[in-house]
């Protein structure tokens, strides 16, 4: 029987998620940290966990690298949730979707009400 990857990546956002708000206690994260993506190769050996965060700048990464340290304590934890033989590596990366779907919703407002859309902002994401 083959695995799909995007059942697997599924149920590891759902898992992951839970074993950030739980179980995983670091004091460099702060602050809040959602899930919103997972990426699996096709042989499940390694995947991509997206995540978005309510800091910005230095403390962003800070709070990146802690999740990248942890990102063996996440992987353990996930073993017996999954039911793998292999459970998956895994790098977490900053997912910016958010801020770039508030910045269209808030030139969209602009709009709405007349007002001028500069190009202030243009180089961030």
């Amino acid at each position: 029987m083959r695995i799909r990857p995007e059942r697997v990546a599924e149920l590891m956002k759902r898992e992951i998620a839970g074993i950030l708000a739980r179980d995983l206690r670091d004091p460099r994260l702060s602050t809040m940290v959602s899930v919103t993506e997972v990426e699996v190769s096709h042989d499940l050996s390694f995947a991509r966990v997206f995540v978005s965060l309510l800091a910005d700048g230095e403390e962003r990464e800070r709070a990146l690298a802690a999740l990248q340290r942890a990102a063996g304590f996440v992987r353990h934890q996930l073993a017996p949730r999954l039911g793998l033989r292999e459970v998956p590596g895994l790098r977490f990366m900053h997912d910016t979707s958010i801020e770039r779907g508030a910045r269209v919703e808030e030139i969209l407002r602009k709009i709405e009400r007349g007002e001028p859309v500069g190009d202030e902002g243009e180089g961030e994401a």
